[in-house]
């Protein structure tokens, strides 16, 4: 199993202030010989009329000297992993968590702002001190 993210626990707390069940902690995704795991799954009932709502979301921290390095690992693991559910959990939809100072620091510049459009990142901009969701961003 992979190592979870320094703020794993903090995003995932955040998700249950909000009314989220956490049912998957890693959601395990398999192809044949290939096995992927996405930080968290859960979902959410809304409404009667809406049903369940289920996500998977991917958590990251931006850690290294350059916040635009993780970025491209992180792009990549989350569309390797959105394609994943399409195929396998086509009702899941992926959000990439990404902490409020990376967001304001990365996602505010231009070629992220245009990665993010033209590849359909969902964000969760969440306070890892808070253990709050700050921002979707759909």
């Amino acid at each position: 199993m992979p190592a979870k993210d320094l703020f794993h626990d903090a995003v995932k707390h955040a998700l249950q202030k909000e009314g989220w069940n956490i049912t998957h902690d890693p959601l395990t995704i398999k192809f044949g010989k290939d096995k992927m795991s996405i930080d968290l799954g859960a979902e959410q009932i809304l409404a009667a009329e809406r049903g369940l709502d289920k996500i998977a979301v991917e958590i990251k921290i931006f850690l290294s000297e350059s916040e635009l390095f993780d970025y491209h690992g992180a792009l990549g693991q989350f569309l390797n992993y959105r394609l994943a559910l399409q195929l396998r959990e086509p009702d899941r939809v992926l959000f990439l968590a990404v902490p409020v100072t990376t967001y304001r620091s990365l996602f505010q510049r231009e070629f992220a702002r245009a990665s993010v459009r033209e590849y359909q990142v969902k964000l969760i901009v969440y306070d890892p001190n808070r253990e709050a969701i700050l921002q979707w961003k759909n």
